[in-house]
């Protein structure tokens, strides 16, 4: 998604992203779980007992290696540099090789992205990022994807169900479904599937390499397969994070951003 605009003219080497069987493996087996034995956590369960354990913070830096890949676009390893001020802004940074290709900012209202190549710039309310990749897309879903929180916070509504070796906690927002698959030792979000069953469309994250920070266990690895239906066609959108050096300095951050006057808006 952090490419799709402001990259979308620039030739790279066709490279694909590397699937790991077994990861695939484990996804689909987590897939095909029956939903039939959800239920409504009663007030002796021991579901409700369940914790998520996320990741509290101000401020996050972060460096990372960011492979994307759709039916028109592939990139490999382009270097990102990121900047988060918690549930408010997302600020980020995108190398390919040496040069700086685009920088982008994500607020609760949309996100603005610079082709600093083409000397170009695009804004997006999140209703039109929705359109235009099929699936519901918002700022907390965006954070949720780099640092492995739940977009949407346990509610006392909320079905649980307990399989082996993880929680399975499933929310409805509007006119989407999420699937929350919770670590039974580690208690984190290992995976979290987002569907829109109206369009037949889906979003999955999957997050692996748990690493200690500060008191927080981290997701270092993430994969985000989107699944996209149009015209009786499934397109697939794949994105690969690796994060390099995480931090959570406890002074404020800036976030570098202006728009030049020389840069023609596209849609």
């Amino acid at each position: 998604m952090l490419f799709s605009a402001s990259c979308k003219r620039h030739k790279l080497n066709k490279t694909v992203i590397p699937q790991d069987s077994t990861q695939l493996a484990v996804i689909d087996t987590l897939s095909s779980k029956p939903t039939d034995s959800l239920h409504e956590a009663s007030p002796n369960s021991d579901e409700l007992k369940l914790s998520v354990e996320e990741i509290d913070f101000s401020y996050l830096t972060s460096r990372s290696k960011v492979s994307f890949k759709s039916k028109d676009q592939n990139i490999d390893n382009a270097n990102v540099n990121i900047r988060i001020k918690k549930d408010s802004v997302i600020w980020f940074n995108v190398k390919v090789v040496t040069f700086d290709v685009a920088r982008g900012l994500f607020t609760q209202n949309g996100i603005t992205i610079l082709d600093m190549f083409h000397k170009e710039y695009y804004q997006f309310p999140y209703d039109t990022l929705s359109k235009k990749f099929g699936t519901t897309l918002s700022f907390d879903l965006i954070q949720s994807l780099v640092i492995g929180n739940m977009p949407i916070k346990k509610r006392p509504k909320d079905k649980v169900s307990k399989e082996p070796d993880f929680f399975l906690l499933r929310q409805s927002e509007g006119k989407i479904l999420l699937d929350n698959y919770i670590g039974e030792k580690n208690r984190k979000l290992k995976k979290l599937k987002v569907e829109e069953p109206a369009v037949n469309n889906s979003l999955t994250m999957e997050y692996d390499e748990f690493t200690q920070l500060n008191n927080f266990l981290f997701p270092y690895s993430s994969l985000i397969e989107l699944n996209q239906s149009q015209a009786g066609q499934l397109y697939q959108t794949l994105i690969q994070i690796k994060h390099q050096k995480v931090e959570l300095p406890d002074e404020p951050l800036t976030f570098p951003f202006t728009i030049p006057t020389n840069y023609q808006r596209k849609n």
